[in-house]
């Protein structure tokens, strides 16, 4: 196939491209963004002092992975992610295909769920402070109330859209009502539930700044808090790349969870 025919098939909506077009392209746009970034921070565009040089960016990386700062920070802010998305998770995944399934549990729960998922996560870091206190429990539960009601909605819509011919062979195969959700609703939906586990991950690396900025001492957002007083803006910027390349992480992880768990959805 040649070059403009393969472009041109890559422009058919929906229609597979080939691997190596894939990482060309994402190369392609890495280079643009890179390269711009060069040219305004080289260029005299914009002062040094505001948009660091990527050089200076790698640099400082290096002499902070050198001396352990780096990593220890990484590590805090990772441990907080995870327990934070876990314990939301945990509670919200089935919870979420109850709310979904039975009428009843989503009439009582709806009205409160769609109040507070609309509430900012940030006025509510004072009131964790007073009523948890300054320590990992405070910064993991920003994380839980800023994921939490969001899974349960997305969830929730997930198993109100499970095919109602499923769940009526199962009763004529004889199901219990009581184990629908369990053995119908679950796997029917479970492309959709990691789906929503991989959007709403990156959602709480985001809140990980709103829970370090506030009475931290480790983690990347303190690390960002602490450079911004120094204008230190080169570990600014380390910090925000490392908190994108976390979030990549645990995204590929999640989609490549769901090439094992559910295949048949790919």
């Amino acid at each position: 196939m040649s070059d403009k025919s393969a472009f041109s098939a890559a422009l058919v909506p929906y229609r597979p491209i080939s691997a190596g077009l894939s990482v060309t392209l994402g190369v392609l746009v890495w280079a643009l963004v890179l390269g711009g970034w060069m040219y305004l921070a080289n260029g005299n565009h914009v002062p040094a002092m505001f948009l660091p040089d990527p050089g200076k960016v790698l640099a400082t990386a290096g002499k902070l992975a050198m001396d352990g700062s780096l990593w220890s920070n990484t590590i805090a802010s990772a441990q907080v992610v995870l327990i934070g998305f876990v314990v939301s998770s945990v509670v919200a995944v089935p919870l979420g295909l109850y709310m979904g399934t039975y009428r009843a549990v989503q009439a009582a729960l709806d009205p409160l769920v769609n109040f507070i998922r609309y509430l900012p996560v940030t006025s509510f870091v004072p009131l964790f402070i007073l009523w948890i206190g300054i320590g990992l429990e405070e910064r993991v539960a920003v994380i839980v109330f800023g994921t939490f009601f969001q899974q349960l909605v997305m969830i929730a819509d997930a198993a109100r859209s499970v095919p109602r011919d499923l769940v009526n062979a199962a009763y004529t195969l004889g199901t219990k009502r009581s184990t629908t959700v369990r053995h119908i609703v679950f796997p029917s939906t479970l492309p959709a539930v990691l789906d929503v586990l991989r959007v709403t991950v990156g959602w709480a690396w985001t809140y990980l700044v709103v829970a370090e900025l506030v009475a931290a001492k480790s983690g990347l957002g303190y690390m960002s808090l602490k450079a911004m007083r120094g204008f230190q803006v080169d570990i600014i910027f380390l910090a925000i790349a490392m908190i994108g390349i976390l979030g990549l992480i645990t995204d590929q992880g999640f989609r490549l969870l769901r090439r094992v768990i559910a295949p048949w959805a790919i």
